[in-house]
């Protein structure tokens, strides 16, 4: 049954109740799903229960066996999360998961969090749970210049690589693109943005070399050995262009610092 305001779900699985405080974190980050999940052990429950109603704090359930229907809590916290949250009370909600001290509201603030690009929060979320990595990468995508990397990079992070690459394409940051591609070691994808924008097809080939190298490989991929025959690598001029890009990137029109209060 879903909650018939804030997205939440409760269920009878195993003859125990299964709520999840925020069954969309599967789309942002799926590692907080189990943590956001409550199974409830003082009460079991039959075959034939059924959950007839789910609103607020409260979920309905009637029994099987006589028609009975008893009424069963959750726990008000991720409800007072979403209000604080849904009015843009960031300060608010994570005074609450402070208080609390409940590793679920944490996790439910750094999805949402990340979902509204609130990129401040998340960090804060992230460090209350000990997501040192997560964190790590929150703070690399502040760094970021543009909005539409910033954009990609969490697109990237929520596991959807297309639209990361769309946004990036679609903004002229083609290097940006090339560069998430060989950072996911998509090496033909990056190779196919680099001979068809025209640009930065030896830095593909300089970091597949490296790539090899560093794995003892040799190349054995069709367009790489057939690139490589008309393309010299010279590592100096490809992080001058490196840093080159950085630079045009930083001084377009649109690019601005992070801001969570933008």
């Amino acid at each position: 049954s879903t909650q018939s305001t804030w997205e939440m779900l409760v269920a009878i699985a195993d003859g125990k109740l299964t709520t999840w405080y925020y069954p969309g974190v599967v789309f942002i980050d799926r590692d907080l799903l189990p943590p956001t999940r409550v199974v409830r052990d003082d009460a079991d429950f039959g075959r034939n229960d059924i959950l007839v109603h789910f609103f607020g704090t409260r979920c309905a359930v009637r029994r099987g066996n006589d028609g009975a229907v008893l009424t069963h809590m959750v726990s008000p916290y991720p409800i007072m999360l979403y209000n604080h949250v849904g009015h843009k009370q960031w300060e608010l909600a994570i005074r609450l998961c402070r208080f609390v001290k409940d590793n679920a509201l944490w996790c439910i603030l750094a999805a949402i969090a990340v979902k509204e690009q609130m990129l401040d929060h998340a960090e804060t979320a992230y460090a209350a749970i000990g997501e040192a990595d997560k964190l790590q990468y929150m703070t690399y995508i502040k760094e970021i210049p543009t909005p539409e990397g910033r954009s990609a990079e969490l697109s990237l992070f929520m596991r959807r690589p297309q639209e990361a690459e769309q946004i990036l394409i679609s903004a002229g940051l083609i290097y940006r693109g090339i560069k998430m591609q060989i950072s996911m070691f998509n090496w033909d994808k990056a190779l196919e943005l680099a001979v068809q924008y025209k640009t930065h097809v030896d830095t593909v080939l300089a970091f597949r070399q490296k790539h090899n190298s560093m794995f003892g490989k040799t190349e054995a991929n069709p367009k790489f050995i057939e690139f490589g025959k008309g393309v010299e690598v010279d590592w100096d001029a490809i992080n001058a262009k490196i840093e080159d890009e950085k630079t045009k990137e930083a001084q377009r029109p649109g690019a601005r610092p992070y801001d969570s209060a933008a």
